[in-house]
C-alpha cells in the first residue's frame, strides 16, 4: 500500500491525467470527470464524500492518493461584522484569509503565499519570512471556506474575491492563475472573473505576462505613493520596478485585456497625504487609465506609520475628484481583530 508520503496530491492532476490513471487501473474513464466535478464543484475534501464512486473505486483512490484540503483553525469575529480565519494547511503552516460583509457584496480576502519576501515597510506580512507559495488548490480553499462563512453568519452568497491577504500573488504566478481557473471555471464554483481583483506590488515583467495572458480577472497596483524616491522608502521593490517602468507595463495589460486598473494609496500622516502627493497621483493617473481606491492605515507594531487626518484626506480625495479622477475612499474594517489591509501576520496563532 502507498505510504501518506508517497500519495500524490490528486488536485495538481487535471481530468486528463485523471483519466489516464483510472484507464490505467482498470477503472472506467468516465469516473475521471465525476472525480474531477466533486472537486472543483462541490468541493470535496475526502474521496468518502464521492458516493457516486463504488466504495472499491474510493478505496482504490484513497490508496493512492491524497487531498490536501486546509482547515479552520482559528476565527475572529469584529465588532463590524468582518471575520478573520486562520487556515491551517497540511503541513502545519498557517495563512489568514478574511470575509469583509457590506450591504451590497460579501468579499473575501485571500492569500497567496505563506509570508511574504518583499519587505514592504508598512505591512505586518512584509515584516515575515516568506516559507512557501500556497497551490492553487489551498486558495482555492480559502474561498471555499469563507464562502461558507457568509452564507453560515449573513446568509448571503460570496460576491467577490480580492487577493489582497499574505504574499505577492505575482511571484506565484502559475498557482494564482490555476486557482483562479478553478473559481471561474463552468466545472469549478463558476464565478465571474469580473468580480476577482488580483493586487500586485509591482512586478513590471509579470504585469506584462498578465497581458499577454490576456486575463479576464481585474488588477490593482499597490502605489501608495507616486514618486520613486518615496516609493523607494516603503516598498524596496520599487527599486527594481521604478513608475515608469510600471507605467509601460500598466498599460500593455489594458491594451492587452481592456481591463481598467484600480491604484490602491494608503494616506500615511505627514509622509504622502499633501497636495503635493496629490498632484502626482492625479499625474499618474494620466498616464494610466485608472481608478484610485484611497486606503485608510491600519497601525502595526512593526511600524512607526500612523493614518492621515480626517480632513487631510479628505483634501486629498477632493483634489483628484475635482480633476475627473474616479475616487473611493475605503475605510477600514476589522481593526479589531488585525484583519484590516495590511495587518494579516498570523499574530494570534504563533
Amino acid at each position: 500500500m502507498t505510504t501518506t508520503e508517497q500519495k500524490q496530491d490528486i488536485r495538481k492532476l487535471n481530468v486528463g491525467q485523471i483519466k489516464t490513471w483510472m484507464t490505467e487501473h482498470g477503472e472506467k474513464a468516465f469516473r475521471a470527470k465525476q472525480i474531477y466535478e466533486w472537486i472543483w464543484k462541490k468541493s470535496a475534501h475526502s474521496f468518502d464524500e464521492m458516493t457516486n464512486l463504488s466504495l472499491a473505486t474510493r478505496q482504490l483512490m484513497n490508496e493512492h492518493f491524497v487531498i490536501h484540503s486546509l482547515d479552520v483553525a482559528k476565527k475572529q469575529h469584529s465588532n463590524d461584522g468582518t471575520i478573520k480565519s486562520a487556515f491551517k494547511l497540511f503541513d502545519g503552516n498557517l495563512v489568514e484569509g478574511v470575509l469583509i460583509p457590506a450591504a451590497d457584496r460579501m468579499t473575501a480576502c485571500v492569500s497567496s503565499q505563506v509570508g511574504c519576501s518583499l519587505t514592504c515597510k508598512f505591512c505586518a506580512t512584509g515584516y515575515m519570512d516568506r516559507k512557501r507559495n500556497l497551490e492553487a488548490g489551498e486558495i482555492y480553499d480559502q474561498v471555499v471556506a469563507i464562502a461558507q462563512q457568509a452564507e453560515k453568519t449573513f446568509n448571503a452568497p460570496l460576491t467577490n474575491i480580492v487577493y489582497m491577504g499574505m504574499g505577492e500573488p505575482l511571484l506565484n504566478y502559475a498557482n494564482v492563475l490555476q486557482s483562479i481557473e478553478y473559481i471561474t471555471s463552468p466545472e469549478g464554483l463558476n464565478m465571474s472573473p469580473k468580480r476577482i481583483t488580483v493586487s500586485t506590488a509591482g512586478i513590471a515583467k509579470m504585469i506584462k505576462k498578465l497581458g499577454d495572458d490576456e486575463v479576464r480577472f481585474r488588477l490593482a497596483l499597490s502605489l501608495h505613493a507616486a514618486n520613486d524616491e518615496k516609493r523607494n522608502q516603503i516598498m524596496p521593490i520599487n527599486e527594481s520596478n521604478s513608475l515608469d517602468n510600471l507605467a509601460e507595463a500598466l498599460n500593455y495589460f489594458y491594451k492587452k485585456t481592456g481591463n481598467r486598473i484600480t491604484f490602491e494609496y494608503i494616506v500615511f500622516n505627514n509622509f504622502n497625504d499633501t497636495l503635493q502627493d496629490a498632484k502626482e497621483l492625479w499625474e499618474f493617473t494620466k498616464r494610466v487609465p485608472a481608478r484610485v481606491n484611497i486606503i485608510e492605515y491600519n497601525p502595526i507594531a512593526e511600524a512607526d506609520f500612523k493614518n492621515t487626518e480626517a480632513d487631510r484626506l479628505d483634501k486629498f480625495a477632493a483634489f483628484l475628484e475635482d480633476r475627473g479622477v474616479s475616487v473611493h475612499v475605503r475605510r477600514s474594517r476589522g481593526k479589531d481583530i488585525d484583519a484590516a489591509c495590511g495587518q494579516l501576520a498570523n499574530k494570534e496563532t504563533n
